[in-house]
């Protein structure tokens, strides 16, 4: 029985309804704090998600009184939730884990869903259907959308959203998540658009046929929905189905009103447009404070989205998140993207065929763009087989710039042991430490120099990849002197010392759980 098969044997997938389902099982399990105290949506907002989220040990946040959002306010929306998935406990109840299951369990559970599909269902009307905007009633800025950061370049308002599009092809969705801010408008939304995206794909065809491209913003629903539309989800599978073998049913659709595209019928609030190729229509968007927590694309004219219809529930909830990863200072993206990237990375070495894979792990502080391999050696360049395979994959696009790979001794969630050893199994001079040079990477790498980060010259960033090898290295010969063994014993008690010592752990003073006195 492999991994995955054994995992999805302990497996609930929960369906919680919408996001006020949601929010109400967070309340339950105490994982939710309500700020009730009137907050300032500009800064103030974010200042307090930074410090509450800490080191991924922090609740999730709902804002109930938020300033110029108030019940006398002519607003569509007077509420904030942040934060759902800030935290590992989180993570696990989306993916019907315990909430302290371990890492590895919940980067199993990817695995097993992202090979799992339950196809949506198309429904006549939902909650987010409740209230329609058109025309000249539409105004973005009667939502409360924070501005994060001080520099940010305006109030962000997709941050952890889903975004939806379309290929004029097939008629397949896709279900990503991609920044957008409010505009100069209060019907334009600017939006970040890369081409290696597959929201860029997707633009790249509507531009072909002399078309724009119909989008839908979607904002509060299940967990599953932000989770997946921040994962590389497989080409050619909607991440709808994904959602829906995550949740255990099919995932309700509603179609919008102004274009074709089909959204979660109870999601708090959508917002519909399209966005043309014409740089006339573009407007200025950025800097925005980034997962690799500095500010990242830097202002200039960008793709807009043209409002042309606003649909939400009675009494919306706004979902938005903080981002930009800081040492001990995690938040959604770092902490959802450390399962997600692993799971993914770990499904590509299965698929590429490398041999002995016992763990992989992405730690949450660099948002996926360091990988871990632990692997059962069994031959020469093992481990440059693994980097191989993932460089080589459309995974790599934004990540896994930095890979390790470990024996199975070593503990690849534990940094002590993995300094341990880059110091004792790594000698650069014996190609333990690989760079693969010049190849597609994140342009929001402020590590990688601004002129190869140019989206219209390139389409993505330039990286020098490296793999560190810190496996014992099978080139070295058999040695007399280490008992025919490559390396010297290691300094590890004999099983017959061990086992004395265990049985009279207790007789030492010290706890049965083997702690000190």
């Amino acid at each position: 029985m492999d991994s995955t098969t054994e995992i999805s044997n302990r497996l609930v997938p929960r369906a919680f309804g919408d996001l006020r389902g949601w929010i109400d099982a967070l309340r339950i399990e105490g994982e939710l704090h309500e700020i009730e105290a009137e907050v300032d949506w500009d800064c103030e907002l974010g200042t307090i998600a930074r410090r509450a989220f800490g080191n991924g040990d922090g609740p999730a946040l709902l804002f109930d009184n938020i300033e110029g959002y108030g019940p006398d306010d002519d607003v569509w929306c007077r509420k904030v939730f942040t934060g759902g998935m800030s935290n590992y406990s989180r993570v696990a109840m989306t993916l019907g884990l315990p909430k302290d299951a371990p890492v590895r369990d919940m980067v199993q559970a990817v695995r097993h869903y992202l090979n799992q599909q339950v196809a949506p269902v198309e429904v006549e009307t939902g909650k987010v259907k409740e209230n329609i905007h058109l025309g000249d009633d539409i105004d973005l800025y009667k939502i409360p959308v924070p501005r994060w950061h001080r520099e940010d370049g305006g109030r962000y308002i997709n941050t952890y959203q889903a975004t939806i599009t379309m290929d004029p092809d097939t008629g397949v969705h896709n279900v990503g998540l991609y920044r957008g801010m409010l505009g100069e408008k209060k019907n334009t939304l600017p939006v970040l658009l890369w081409r290696a995206q597959h929201w860029g794909i997707h633009f790249e065809k509507w531009r072909q046929k002399g078309m724009k491209m119909p989008v839908a913003h979607v904002y509060g629903w299940e967990p599953s929905m932000s989770f997946c539309a921040s994962a590389p989800v497989p080409t050619g599978v909607c991440e709808y189905d994904v959602m829906g073998a995550m949740r255990g049913e099919p995932v309700p659709l509603v179609k919008c009103e102004t274009n074709d595209l089909w959204v979660p019928a109870d999601a708090e609030m959508v917002i519909e447009g399209f966005i043309d190729d014409d740089p006339t229509t573009f407007e200025m968007e950025g800097p925005f404070g980034e997962y690799t927590g500095y500010f990242g694309g830097d202002q200039g004219p960008k793709h807009v989205t043209q409002v042309t219809c606003v649909t939400h529930r009675d009494d919306p909830i706004h979902r938005g998140t903080l981002e930009g990863t800081l040492p001990k200072m995690l938040n959604e993206n770092s902490v959802t993207s450390s399962v997600q990237r692993a799971g993914i990375a770990w499904n590509v070495l299965e698929r590429a065929g490398v041999p002995g894979i016992t763990d992989v792990h992405c730690p949450a502080a660099n948002n996926g763009t360091t990988l871990m391999i632990q692997i059962h050696q069994t031959y020469r360049g093992q481990a440059k087989q693994a980097a191989a395979a993932i460089w080589g994959s459309n995974s790599a696009h934004l990540r896994y710039k930095n890979i390790w790979v470990v024996d199975e001794d070593i503990d690849i969630h534990d940094y002590g042991a993995l300094d341990w050893a880059l110091a004792y199994r790594v000698n650069a001079a014996e190609d333990d430490i690989i760079f693969f040079p010049s190849t597609f990477g994140s342009l929001l790498d402020p590590s990688t120099r601004l002129a190869d980060r140019d989206p219209m010259l390139y389409g993505t960033g330039k990286w020098t990849r490296m793999l560190i090898d810190a496996t014992v290295n099978l080139d070295f010969d058999p040695e007399e002197q280490y008992g025919g063994n490559r390396y010297p014993s290691m300094v590890i008690p004999h099983d017959q010392d061990q086992e004395k010592v265990d049985l009279r752990w207790e007789e030492y003073g010290f706890k049965p759980d083997k702690e000190g006195p």
